[in-house]
């Protein structure tokens, strides 16, 4: 188990930790992480913990100024890493869009949802902080990441050296920033360079594919999730472009002047690409089921939480959480504010008054209810493989489907799902009250994960949880800005805002799309029930796999979440992500010969270089990701969907070609950077 800074601990009483200027640096980065990760999450379906970059951030910018510390740099990164985890609201919030209920994303209602149902989400993982991160042995990967970073940020500047190791780390996350910022540049703006390529060809009726993406921030993402799950994607890339794929398009016919490319790629987003969400789904069931102990102790705990006072006189700093009182105050604001938002979206719904206040009072009770049980499996997923792996994807899935089902059951027989405009506004309604869970569960997510690294440096947590209310309300404010910029410069999959623009730029929004799928499957009675049971079936089989290998010890695993993934997510998204993690392994291969080499421990060795890793994938990251935010103001402001572009359509075939070359030099250079001497 991770140890406390005992130093920070005994100082730390004297130390300012919630300051204004660190709530002001915090809101800024907030700011501009969710920015990043609305953009990143509606391209490919993933967002990025921003707890490191905004650590390193905080110490190089705080530096600048007198008496800064530890505790402040740690409450920076708490509020920010909030743009890292409530910006995943853009995994359900643009199907809206996608069904014709919203034309637009509007301000109040975006706003609204997304801070009540975070703040919830802070709330309700208050009174697991004990259980799961002072008693627990749960490894908290990103948690104990900032920590480090944080603790040798300060350790340099208590010594005397300055800000060296915050300036080190902030010029790594600028190299990979840059270096993924002109690549983007190059692809999405000047069109010099391709973001993907693909070989379609077919042996007898089967259609094949082999594809990949010149995308670097997938290639960071990929290297921090590691090799374990980069493996489990390319399974759920084989099953899906090696099997499913080719299976079923022998069983079906090409139509006349219809491509290859068109014939698979319709296969795969109709048919195969629900056995991924079938398998998402029991993966995200299953990792429930198995946290029911912990899901208790939780519920528990809160009661407890609830009826005892505030922590005050005789509990040290380190142990006093947000009150007993100010939890119960905050959390009846934000179920009202929740409750006066679900009736304003159900004031235009085609059925009777009584029927429109029942489904607000459902609304909310599944809100409340469902969402305490997923803060705590959700803290707990976190704590085991980190944030950026937990599966609220799957969460989502679960959440639309239950909700949907719990919409029929309740206005059923009142006749609201009985006409065509009464099913749409119910699937709008199903998502509406989707988001909200999705909110919750991913504050829930990171909450424990800021509170672990706050322990480990000795943060007073009720200051973490206020830096972890206010990052909620500034991410929230920034979600529907950058979603209507997006929207009407982009246009996403199957909602385009005009006529003309590019299909080729279109975001893919992947998640709301099989949100939007699922919920009007459900209520049109359409839903291809096959394709999701086949990718259940599929699931359990690979969940009793992964049992054996961890019964079987070391380190060979199957995270089936994963393999989901790799079945769900576009090719030209999976083969970056695993590259990615190839590159990781890669490097941690090289550094461990070089320990024997040098007769040192792997930890001696490895340190720097895995921590310099880090950092550089975060900014390649955070690179692309705000590249694409620009160039969709650029978009936006001058009406074309190519403004910057200095080549035609027919440069295709070469910008591919280099995009390759530069590709896997870029690729060398990180690995060369990475290792140093």
């Amino acid at each position: 188990m991770q140890t406390r800074s005992e130093t920070a601990i005994d100082v730390g009483a004297s130390l300012p930790e919630l300051t204004l200027r660190g709530v002001i640096l915090g809101a800024l980065i907030t700011v501009v992480f969710t920015a990043s990760n609305v953009y990143l999450g509606l391209k490919v379906g993933l967002t990025f913990s921003s707890s490191i970059p905004a650590a390193v951030i905080s110490m190089a910018v705080l530096s600048l100024f007198s008496r800064t510390n530890i505790l402040e740099n740690n409450m920076v990164q708490t509020q920010a890493s909030a743009a890292g985890t409530l910006s995943s609201i853009i995994f359900v919030l643009p199907a809206l869009v996608m069904v014709g209920h919203w034309q637009g994303f509007p301000f109040w209602q975006t706003l609204a949802i997304c801070m009540a149902g975070g703040m919830l989400g802070v709330l309700f993982t208050i009174p697991l902080r004990h259980a799961m991160v002072v008693q627990s042995s749960l490894p908290y990967p990103e948690g104990v990441a900032a920590a480090e970073i944080l603790r040798v940020g300060s350790g340099e500047t208590e010594d005397g050296d300055g800000a060296a190791d915050a300036k080190s780390g902030m010029r790594e996350i600028a190299v990979g920033g840059a270096t993924a910022a002109l690549f983007s540049f190059a692809a999405s703006g000047l069109r010099v360079l391709a973001d993907s390529a693909g070989y379609w060809f077919s042996i007898g009726r089967a259609v094949f594919q082999l594809p990949i993406g010149f995308s670097f921030a997938l290639i960071g993402a990929g290297y921090l999730i590691g090799i374990v799950a980069g493996v489990a994607i390319i399974i759920g890339l084989l099953i899906a472009w090696g099997v499913g794929v080719p299976l079923l398009s022998a069983q079906a016919t090409l139509q006349a002047g219809q491509s290859l490319a068109d014939f698979g790629g319709t296969i795969w987003r109709t048919q195969v690409r629900f056995v991924g969400a079938g398998v998402i789904a029991i993966a995200a069931v299953w990792t429930l089921v198995t946290l029911i102990g912990p899901v208790i102790e939780g519920v528990k705990r809160s009661f407890a939480a609830l009826t005892g006072g505030p922590a005050g006189e005789g509990v040290p700093r380190t142990e006093q959480d947000l009150s007993s009182r100010w939890i119960i105050i905050i959390a009846v604001v934000m179920l009202a504010v929740l409750g006066v938002t679900f009736a304003a979206f159900l004031a235009t719904a085609p059925t009777d008054a009584g029927t429109r206040w029942m489904l607000v009072g459902c609304a909310l009770l599944f809100t409340f209810v469902f969402g305490f049980l997923i803060a705590a499996a959700c803290g707990y997923m976190a704590g085991l493989v980190g944030s950026s792996s937990s599966p609220i994807s799957g969460i989502g899935i679960i959440g639309v489907t239950l909700v949907s089902l719990l919409i029929l059951g309740v206005s059923g027989a009142e006749g609201l799902t009985a006409s065509p405009e009464g099913r749409n506004f119910a699937i709008a309604l199903a998502l509406f009250i989707t988001a909200a869970v999705v909110a919750v569960a991913t504050i829930s997510n990171d909450n424990l994960q800021d509170l672990k690294t706050g322990w480990l440096v000795g943060a007073t947590p009720w200051r973490q949880q206020v830096a972890l209310l206010i990052g909620c309300a500034v991410g929230a404010a920034v979600i529907s800005p950058v979603l209507e910029l997006l929207y009407h410069s982009y246009g996403f999959a199957g909602a385009l805002p005009r006529e003309g623009m590019d299909p080729s730029q279109v975001l893919s929004a992947p998640q709301a799309t099989l949100m939007t799928a699922i919920a009007s499957g459900i209520f049109n009675h359409k839903l291809d029930w096959d394709m999701l049971l086949i990718g259940v079936a599929l699931g359990a089989v690979l969940i009793v796999i992964d049992a054996m290998l961890r019964r079987r010890g070391g380190v060979a695993r199957l995270p089936v979440l994963a393999v989901g993934l790799g079945i769900y997510l576009p090719p030209t998204v999976t083969v970056p992500l695993a590259f990615g993690a190839v590159i990781a392994w890669f490097i941690e291969l090289q550094l461990r010969r070089r320990a024997v080499a040098q007769g040192k421990s792997y930890k001696e060795v490895a340190s720097a270089p895995e921590r310099r890793g880090v950092l550089i994938a975060s900014g390649l990251i955070v690179g692309e990701s705000l590249v694409g935010v620009l160039i969709a103001a650029i978009i936006g402001a001058s009406g074309s969907d190519a403004p910057l572009a200095v080549v035609g359509a027919g440069f295709a075939p070469v910008a591919q070609l280099l995009s390759l070359v530069v590709f896997l030099t870029i690729c060398c250079g990180f690995v060369r950077r990475v290792l140093g001497r």
